[in-house]
């Protein structure tokens, strides 16, 4: 008969053949009851359809994660069954986890962007601008590589008034992100004008500390403007989203940061031959206006004014004896007129008076009493008027009279015929 043993004993030979027999094991499966600790260990679980694990992943490996555990995400672990002895519990120890289809630094990228720029960390209206005129620059970069004398060559042939800062970064491998961040930190605090925070082209894993939340960090709450200066990749990296300037390379960057001194110089000839047009613009305006003032001076002057008067008296003179000849001739005209008016007026005032006394002459003549005796014709007058046989009444004493003789007669008989 077999000799019963402790449950402490079973667990721990289940412990020793599993962890013995699985010493390294691939699994892929779905997140599920994902909790990250305070402690820094992630504890959670992988499933398929049927079956679930619990998995745990301790601190001093999840600082090689680069990316964030999300439920429902599918991922590869590579790992070991470890078993929990006092509880009989056994679990994935897991050393390393990518997630399944996909690069762990491609989704490590992706979720970083979509929590910073939901954040407002990629906001254009937070931008800072850069000075038109910079004095000074710091430059986060490393010392020994190819970049910061890239840098000193453009700068010293576009703008070689500019004071440069180094500050020696370490800006690949272990450690980069975080003096990238301290660095930038230590720039802003220099009172500079511009950082410049970047290195030379690499692959995707040399450049990556730039894609680091730390650094992001530190260049969102910088209140220098800063130029991300990355590389040769065409892809953006983080920090060309959070900075206030992309530049594709730390040349290009100079080359952004300070004005061109060439530009300036055949600005300069420009506004001197602008100064020049505009003193030969503005003396010649002068001289105008003095000699407009001296003509204006000379004609007002004293001898000026004399010379006006006499020449109006002499144009007065002229004028009044051309004005009296003419009146002196039109009154001779009108005196003539005047004369010719009169005459012929009177011509035919007198024309007028011979012609009444012609007619006055032929009617006394007509009716002269010599010339009105006719036989059976006498003149009829009542109380010495003249009057006819229409105006006699019955009764009526009337003279008749001829030319010879003077009847008085009275009228018994008045009859209309």
């Amino acid at each position: 008969m077999n000799t019963p043993i402790s449950v402490s004993t079973l667990n721990s030979q289940i412990k020793s053949l599993l962890e013995t027999t699985f010493i390294q094991v691939y699994v892929e499966g779905e997140v599920s009851n994902l909790t990250y600790h305070n402690s820094g260990h992630i504890y959670f679980s992988v499933k398929d359809q049927n079956s679930t694990i619990s998995c745990v992943m301790f601190r001093g490996n999840t600082k090689y994660l680069k990316f964030q555990l999300e439920v429902g995400q599918k991922i590869v672990i590579t790992g070991n069954i470890t078993v929990y002895a006092p509880r009989g519990n056994y679990q994935l120890l897991c050393n390393k986890i990518q997630p399944a289809g996909q690069g762990a630094l491609a989704l490590a990228y992706e979720q970083l962007k979509a929590k910073l720029e939901q954040k407002g960390y990629f906001n254009p209206d937070i931008k800072k601008t850069l000075p038109k005129y910079p004095k000074k620059i710091a430059l986060v970069t490393s010392a020994t590589g190819a970049a910061i004398e890239d840098m000193k060559k453009v700068a010293l042939h576009r703008w070689p008034l500019v004071e440069f800062i180094l500050i020696p970064t370490l800006v690949q491998g272990e450690g980069a992100a975080y003096d990238i961040s301290n660095s930038i930190k230590y720039a802003d605090s220099l009172s500079c004008d511009i950082i410049i925070a970047g290195r030379g082209g690499g692959s995707i894993e040399d450049l990556w500390a730039f894609n680091e939340e730390i650094v992001a960090n530190a260049i969102y709450e910088a209140r220098t403007p800063i130029i991300s200066a990355v590389g040769h990749e065409v892809d953006y990296l983080i920090s060309d989203f959070v900075a206030d300037i992309r530049a594709a390379t730390p040349s290009n960057a100079i080359e952004i940061a300070l004005p061109d001194i060439n530009e300036h110089r055949m600005y300069l000839d420009s506004l001197s031959n602008e100064f020049n047009n505009l003193l030969k613009q503005i003396l010649f305006n002068k001289e105008q206006n003095i000699l407009n003032l001296k003509k204006l001076f000379k004609q007002n002057s004293i001898e000026t004014k004399f010379e006006f008067i006499e020449s109006e008296i002499k144009l007065l003179k002229s004028s009044f004896k051309s004005t009296l000849a003419q009146k002196a001739s039109n009154s001779q005209n009108e005196l003539e007129m005047l004369k010719r008016t009169f005459e012929n007026n009177y011509s035919q005032y007198l024309n007028k008076l011979q012609n009444n006394i012609d007619l006055l002459k032929s009617n006394y003549e007509l009716n002269h009493p010599d010339k009105k005796d006719k036989n059976g014709f006498v003149q009829i007058s009542k109380e010495n008027k003249i009057t006819s046989l229409n105006n006699l009444e019955v009764g009526d004493i009337v003279s008749l009279q001829s030319p010879k003789y003077i009847a008085m007669c009275t009228i018994n008989n008045l009859k209309k015929q």
